[in-house]
């Protein structure tokens, strides 16, 4: 019989620490840290053009978009995890010292073959457990197609936004977010299989 591996957990005190001098950023899942790919620069202008607009419809309003640099805290019964969405809409924030934001309103993920299980699967998961998100996004790369889960008096509800003509209405934060300007600049092609 071999023993067991022993993991030494780090703690959120550690991870945060650490976070903020480190050149790779790492997300945090109950005491394991993961580092995080880079991304190509068709996710990355797709993520940009989503912060952009979201921006420009929220310039000088009390909710405001946060980049990809922004973890959101998610507190599950079990543990604590970090996550780095792409974009995220705050209308009730943190305070500026603060590394990490507890009450997203909004969040965005750009999907791409490499983290299309994680951001469907175990973060949609842990976001919808949120209290204050009502809207989670998730933005295709090779079509214009957004999947919206929208927070109803029933629970979350999933909803889709296809073709450059539609328009997201976002009245939680008091928007609409139009697909056209979400893919300004975008050429579709199938994504290469080697990764993002």
């Amino acid at each position: 019989m071999t023993a067991a591996l022993k993991w030494s957990l780090v703690s959120v005190e550690d991870y945060l620490a650490g976070e903020l001098g480190s050149p790779v950023k790492h997300e945090y899942l109950g005491g394991v840290v993961y580092a995080m790919a880079g991304a190509r620069n068709l996710h990355n202008r797709i993520a940009t053009n989503t912060l952009g607009s979201l921006y420009s419809r929220l310039r000088g309003r009390t909710c405001q978009p946060f980049n990809s640099d922004t973890k959101i805290r998610v507190r599950l019964p079990t543990q604590t995890r970090f996550y780095y969405p792409d974009g995220s809409v705050i209308c009730r924030p943190n305070p500026d010292n603060d590394s990490f934001q507890d009450e997203p309103a909004v969040i965005a993920e750009t999907l791409s073959k490499t983290t299309r299980r994680i951001d469907e699967g175990e973060k949609k998961d842990a976001y919808l457990t949120i209290p204050s998100l009502n809207v989670y996004m998730l933005v295709e790369q090779e079509m214009a197609l957004v999947t919206v889960w929208r927070r109803t008096d029933s629970g979350f509800v999933r909803e889709v936004y296809e073709g450059l003509d539609a328009v997201i209405p976002l009245p939680e934060i008091d928007i609409a977010l139009p697909l056209v300007e979400i893919y300004a600049n975008v050429e579709f092609t199938p994504e290469p299989t080697d990764a993002e």
